[in-house]
């Protein structure tokens, strides 16, 4: 198995270092912040390949981090002897038998550990055509490659080679699928790792022997007599029709998976996602097997991505399984304590977070907690009036701006889990989080101190309506607006505070669209204004 990663100047990581868990790794973040390229840099520690091809084949100046880049031709244009920047990648394997000859202190870390290393940096064999191109550096855009080589190195400073490697990765991108005829790549790979030497040998004699018994057909037989009396203007020799037999004409290129009766390539692209990631869950228990799943519920409709879901965490307890995903299911579901919420250097993690919210959440799976993760600001209310009075009291104090166009998240955590939310928030200090909630006739100070042991935290604030005669949104709205200006804002003509009072709380989600959607001017509460301050 695979315990850490560190990688310096690979595409948006310049120095990064991320601890794996041992069995489930779930990788969130941005758009942008690497999810993806972290699976790639494990895929290619293990096979030195890039997308299925020789990282040396495919090697390009983008995959440099853009900063070091900048950094090396400034130094060009300054005069200064700077190096041309190297792209590392250093994968840490467990301690064991196996991994011994791959121990040693050659990585960024100068740990004494075993592991695999990818280095792309300037080959000196081309330093007098590289000298030549820096004359002109106010030429240079890009790293030039052409002067660069690959090595593919253990931890003990020799080269390796995929037998020296004990760690097998298969990597699924479940958005990414490119069919061909025959079976495709991602197909082809995981069947050749079912399939024995032997069993190839078996198949490879069935399909020839198959094609060959083709020319025997009574009708091919016709067919060919015709032919071979035809005039032929090409060549003097017998014209027939044949399957060719020929090595290059394998059964990779003519035999497909079929579910139900089905070719694999008329299937649908969410039961060939699901058929691809769980093959290669299903590899044999005595390899050590890595698995990276790109966004599984790519494709998937809800139920189907929840019964994919569960199949992954029943099958994954013999792998190391990583998954990068955008989906709170599969996150909420996998266990939100193998979360690992990616930045440009590190990966914060979740594992300290209460039992007791991680079954909540894994057995209420619907709750969007992802988007908590990821937002640098959200407010929490109890449902969905709160939601739409919040976004209302927003766009009044931004100019008309949602809260979203602020970068502002309104989650609805609808009812009272807000402690489990704020027990994600208390790990993600870098998160601002901002709670509303009414004080159902009691002290705003008793419903706050409820909060106590979260609010210590300088990115946790609670917001509750003062006054306690006013126990819930609809009559703190009232409080600060009157019969008439409600009234107007509802399109209703109520005669009595009581009837209108009556209708906003029998009346709750329509009464806040309303709010949401009225040109008329509408007295927020104090403590929704302070809400949307403390995260703005």
């Amino acid at each position: 198995m695979l315990s850490k990663i560190v990688i310096q100047n690979y595409r948006t990581f310049r120095n990064f270092k991320l601890d794996f868990d041992a069995e489930m790794n779930i990788l969130v973040g941005d758009n942008d912040t690497g999810k993806s390229t972290i699976l790639e840099a494990i895929e290619l520690s293990l096979t030195s390949k890039l997308r299925g091809r020789p990282l040396y084949q495919d090697l390009s100046p983008y995959l440099f981090h853009q900063d070091a880049v900048s950094e090396w031709i400034d130094a060009l244009k300054e005069g200064r002897n700077a190096p041309p920047p190297e792209i590392i990648i250093d994968l840490f394997l467990e301690s064991s038998d196996e991994t011994a000859d791959l121990k040693g202190s050659n990585n960024l870390l100068k740990a004494d550990e075993p592991g695999v290393r990818i280095r792309v940096a300037f080959n000196a064999q081309y330093e007098a055509e590289y000298k030549e191109l820096i004359k002109a550096p106010e030429k240079i855009r890009l790293v030039p490659t052409e002067y660069y080589s690959v090595e593919w190195l253990a931890f003990s400073g020799n080269g390796v080679t995929r037998k020296s490697v004990p760690a097998t990765a298969s990597l699924i991108d479940a958005a990414n699928i490119h069919l061909q005829s025959g079976v495709d790549y991602y197909m082809k790979r995981i069947i050749d790792a079912h399939l024995e030497p032997d069993e190839r040998v078996k198949l490879t004699r069935a399909y020839r022997s198959l094609r060959e018994t083709f020319a025997e057909d009574e009708a091919i037989v016709k067919i060919n007599g015709a032919l071979s009396g035809a005039q032929n203007d090409v060549s003097d020799r017998e014209l027939t029709l044949n399957i060719d037999v020929s090595q290059k004409s394998s059964w990779e290129s003519g035999i497909v998976p079929h579910l139900d009766d089905l070719p694999f390539q008329f299937v649908g692209k969410g039961e060939q996602s699901t058929l691809k990631i769980l093959l290669a869950l299903n590899k044999k228990v005595d390899e050590a097997h890595i698995v990276l799943v790109e966004e599984p519920e790519n494709h998937l409709s809800f139920p189907n991505l929840g019964k994919l879901v569960k199949k992954i965490s029943d099958k994954c307890k013999d792998r190391q399984v990583f998954i990068t995903t955008h989906s709170s299911y599969v996150l909420n579901k996998l266990g939100l304590d193998k979360l690992v919420l990616l930045s440009s250097t590190e990966g914060v993690r979740l594992d300290r977070l209460p039992v007791g919210t991680q079954d909540y959440f894994s057995k209420l799976s619907g709750y969007d907690t992802l988007r908590l993760v990821l937002a640098k600001k959200s407010i929490l209310v109890e449902g969905p009036s709160d939601e739409l009075v919040i976004q209302r009291t927003h766009m009044d104090m931004h100019g008309g701006k949602l809260p979203a166009e602020s970068g502002i998240d309104v989650i609805n955590v609808r009812g009272l889990s807000f402690k489990r939310f704020l027990d994600i928030a208390m790990l993600l200090p870098q998160n601002f989080v901002a709670v509303v909630t009414d004080n159902d006739g009691k002290d705003a100070s008793d419903v706050k101190q409820r909060y106590a042991s979260y609010t210590t935290a300088s990115n946790i604030s609670v917001h509750v309506g003062e006054d306690k005669s006013f126990k819930t949104l609809e009559p703190q709205l009232f409080k600060a607006n009157g019969r008439a200006a409600l009234n107007a804002a509802l399109g209703q003509g109520f005669t009595t505070d009581a009837d209108l009072l009556d209708y906003m709380k029998k009346h709750k989600t329509d009464c806040a669209l309303a709010i949401f959607e009225s040109d008329q001017t509408i007295t927020m509460p104090e403590y929704l204004k302070d809400a949307v301050d403390a995260v703005s």
